[in-house]
């Protein structure tokens, strides 16, 4: 079926995909650090109040996650303990991704998801 009051030659309008796309985005990303989270809050946070809330969220987690990859190269730097560095950035790797893909398959589901902790800068 055509629509009248459309030219038959002018482009359809895109159907809106998962209006959730952004907010699962930003949370399935975390693992990445802060950037990531940051661009797909940025982009979403004016289309709806969910993406704006869950990608603040996921940025939040984001800032923790980069503290952590930062906190094991300083320790990586240490003499005599440098090894440990690889422990930290693995543990802070799997916990984000663990978390992330949680966020992310409740975003998906429209629900709210609350990391069990992070540090809340972006309000």
């Amino acid at each position: 079926m055509t629509d009248i009051n459309r030219a038959p030659d002018a482009p359809q309008q895109p159907t809106q995909g998962n209006p959730h796309l952004l907010a699962v985005l930003a949370h399935a990303f975390v693992f990445t650090g802060f950037l990531l989270p940051l661009i797909f809050w940025l982009i979403g946070k004016d289309q709806s109040s969910f993406a704006d809330a869950e990608g603040k969220k996921a940025l939040n987690f984001g800032i923790l996650v980069t503290l952590g990859y930062v906190a094991a190269s300083v320790v990586g730097a240490v003499p005599f303990i440098g090894w440990v560095s690889g422990l930290v950035s693995a543990a802070v790797f799997v916990i984000a991704v663990i978390f992330g893909v949680q966020g992310a398959v409740a975003a998906n589901r429209g629900a709210a998801y609350r990391y069990p902790f992070t540090i809340d800068l972006i309000k």
